[in-house]
């Protein structure tokens, strides 16, 4: 066989230039670039040291032959005239990988079998003795590509992907390749700072991918040294002898790597559970000795091993696919920018992002960019150094201690975050509406309420306070408004809203609020069951800020609670739509002599129970689960009280037919006050900013609009949250 072979490097799609250099540094002769590989040309030994050392490349495929093809027989001849008795024994395994399309085969496992048939049928002997099929572990591995007409031959010389290097058996939830975890750490600069004998750190190392790839550069140690199985191992055209001289060359570079003095390479993980798979990972990668892992937060991990000691600072910060990621994402990456700037001043930092917006919260100018693919995704490596005149300057809150209104207990002051110009704006805005609201949240014994309602039309946000937590909904913006412009605003907020508050970033709550159809507003976000004890007046509620789009307590709704609550004394009361049963709470511990509470939602009425159950309320509060209008129809109780907050629009599964407010409200106030008793009173109340209440119902009953007086001071800078009415018989 002859001595000089065309190979293919496939890789991940945007380090072609990568690899292209490290192959000619391997000794690839006439290299050149293709989308997501590289070919050129050379002997068996550069392909074998390709295989050993590339850090990049996914494979390296061996062409044995190139042919045009216009149809499935030209490609069965193409594959057939192939001596492949020089490549496999008849009674070998194969496997074949076919891509591309065109020339009539547009389904890559036809493709595949047209291949497999030719090279069965070629190898086939007067026995019947046949190759079988392998596809985990075969004796040989064939790849064809088929592009505009030309058929591409190859054989897998690697096997596995070169990605794959054996010590990675555990991994996190978002695993960072290894090849590309290695080209990050080169475009990074690590192979210049380790040879100054430079630190390498990790603060959110997962199971340590970024500390086992830099102590291999390190450490000169070849990325598949450990590998034992490859694509050529069970080749016809295999040289032993050559690969035993290269792997032998390959151990002993590593051993003299290994035994010179170990760089300070470190890592930090948060999540408890990632810490031993990472210890394990390093232990089979043969590098114990060189990396230490710790259980530690972004905010706490101290790099520096000692003052004179400068490195690399390297991340992969997660990338936030859950509702309301947006602000623990913000905190994250303020953080990691502080901690740099305190901590890492004179290191180096790279930081790998599908969020580039996210990386400006680091108060550090990036001196260069990379565009990477983490699988399908795409991604900017932020390349720093961390010194004074990268640091972003900008107007910062006043130095003074925020005084905060959120409760009245002292609150710990966040750190201090440089804000862009209309991020501090916004943080202006908030202290001014927390100046004014907190006293007179204070002075009312009110502890959650609205702070800001999109009070500047650019920060499109609506800020509730719940004692010290902050809960935040972003209204989707129109579609007239840059999406990239929103997301920077809305980052812009997060970071601000911490130090105005005086309140510690790990509670903010971020939900986007859309225009609801059907039950979407009843539907779970996420799953973290944690509730939180408010008070309102004499009671106590429960608030979940987390899992709803809605927290369980309607805050514009305060002032006919307590009115409510005021009323009921000795009244048997109704509460229609009730959802957690906020009012009902109040009416029984207003003296209530009965309450009946209806709502659809079993998840709403377990979270009511928990309301009355936290009151010591449960003797005479009836709950039922029922479509309203279908129970109005049947029940044929009398009540002194009813209140009704209808949903502006519902088409549950439990109910017959879709409920409409504006559509359907004559029908359910004439059910309801059917049920009224003489002398009673009758409360309705809805969101639906379009709403118009029928003429014929100030007909029948005696009606006044309570809007305005079911307002409180947090609402009224947005008059038209809710509309109410007072109804009584005539």
């Amino acid at each position: 066989m002859i001595d000089r072979h065309e190979l293919i490097l496939t890789c991940p799609k945007g380090l072609e230039g990568l690899l292209l250099d490290e192959a000619i540094g391997l000794g690839l002769g006439e290299a050149r670039e293709q989308t997501a590989a590289i070919r050129g040309f050379a002997n068996m030994e550069v392909a074998y040291r390709l295989c050993l050392w590339s850090r990049l490349a996914n494979r390296v495929l061996l062409v044995i032959n190139r042919f045009s093809t216009v149809n499935a027989e030209t490609l069965y001849e193409g594959v057939h005239q192939v001596d492949w008795s020089e490549h496999l024994e008849a009674n070998g395994s194969l496997a074949v990988e076919f891509s591309g399309h065109g020339s009539g085969i547009d389904n890559t496992h036809f493709g595949a079998l047209k291949v497999k048939d030719a090279i069965v049928d070629r190898l086939r002997t007067a026995s019947g003795e046949r190759p079988s099929i392998d596809k985990l572990n075969p004796d040989l591995r064939v790849h064809l590509r088929l592009d505009r007409g030309q058929a591409i031959l190859s054989l897998d010389l690697s096997g596995h992907s070169l990605h794959q290097r054996g010590y990675r058996l555990q991994q996190g939830a978002a695993p960072l390749k290894e090849n590309l975890a290695a080209a990050v750490l080169i475009r990074a600069g690590w192979p210049r700072i380790a040879a100054a004998g430079g630190a390498l750190t990790d603060p959110m190392c997962g199971v340590g991918t970024f500390l086992v790839e830099g102590a291999m550069i390190a450490a000169d140690m070849a990325p598949n040294l450990r590998r034992e199985r490859w694509g050529f191992s069970a080749w016809l055209g295999h040289v032993p002898a050559l690969w035993n001289r290269l792997h032998a060359e390959a151990q002993a570079r590593a051993d003299a790597g290994l035994a010179k003095q170990p760089l300070w390479i470190r890592g930090y993980e948060a999540d408890p559970r990632l810490i031993q798979p990472a210890k394990n990972n390093i232990e089979r990668a043969g590098l114990a000795s060189w990396i230490r892992v710790y259980q530690g937060d972004v905010a706490t991990f101290e790099p520096r091993p000692d003052q004179n000691q400068k490195g690399l600072v390297i991340c992969n910060p997660p990338y936030g696919e859950r509702l309301g990621d947006e602000a623990s994402l913000v905190y994250l990456y303020q953080n990691l920018g502080e901690r740099l700037r305190q901590a890492c001043l004179g290191w180096e930092a790279a930081v790998l992002t599908s969020a580039p917006d996210l990386g400006k919260r680091m108060g550090i100018r990036s001196h260069k960019q990379y565009a990477f693919w983490n699988g399908a995704l795409p991604c900017k490596l932020l390349l720093i150094k961390v010194q004074l005149d990268q640091f972003v300057t900008g107007q910062r809150s006043p130095s003074t201690e925020v005084k905060s209104d959120v409760s009245a207990e002292d609150k710990p002051v966040a750190e201090l975050a440089r804000l862009s110009e209309g991020g501090q704006m916004f943080a202006n805005r908030l202290q001014k509406n927390l100046k004014v609201l907190g006293k007179w949240a204070r002075k009312q014994n009110i502890q959650c309420y609205r702070l800001y309602d999109a009070d500047m039309p650019e920060y499109a946000l609506a800020i509730d306070l719940y004692g010290d937590w902050v809960h935040v909904q972003e209204y989707a913006p129109p579609r007239s408004i840059d999406p990239d412009k929103a997301q920077a605003r809305l980052y812009d907020a997060l970071g601000a809203i911490p130090q105005a508050l005086g309140i510690s970033r790990d509670r903010v709550v971020v939900k986007r609020r859309e225009r609801q159809s059907g039950t979407r507003q009843y539907e779970r976000q996420a799953s973290q069951g944690e509730f939180l004890e408010v008070r309102e007046g004499d009671v106590k509620l429960l608030v979940n800020l987390t899992d709803y789009l809605d927290t369980g307590l309607f805050l514009d709704h305060r002032p006919l609670r307590l009115r409510i609550a005021r009323e009921a004394s000795g009244k048997r009361f109704l509460n229609l739509y009730c959802y957690t049963a906020t009012a009902t709470v109040h009416a029984a511990k207003g003296g209530a002599r009965s309450t009946t509470s209806v709502d659809l939602s079993k998840t709403y009425l377990d979270w009511a129970r928990r309301n009355l159950a936290l009151n010591g309320l449960s003797d005479r509060q009836r709950l039922e689960q029922a479509d309203v209008m279908s129970w109005l129809e049947e029940d044929r109780g009398e009540y002194d009280l009813i209140f009704i907050d209808p949903p502006t629009f519902s088409n549950s599964k439990r109910m017959e037919g879709v409920f409409d407010v504006q559509r359907d409200h004559v029908a359910l106030l004439d059910l309801a006050m059917a049920r009224l008793a003489t002398g009673g009173t009758l409360y309705f109340s809805n969101n639906f900013r379009k709403f118009v209440l029928e003429a014929d119902i100030a007909q029948r009953y005696a009606v006044e609009e309570i809007s305005g007086a079911t307002m409180d001071e947090d609402f009224r800078r947005n008059s038209k949250i809710h509309r109410a009415w007072k109804l009584q018989a005539r």
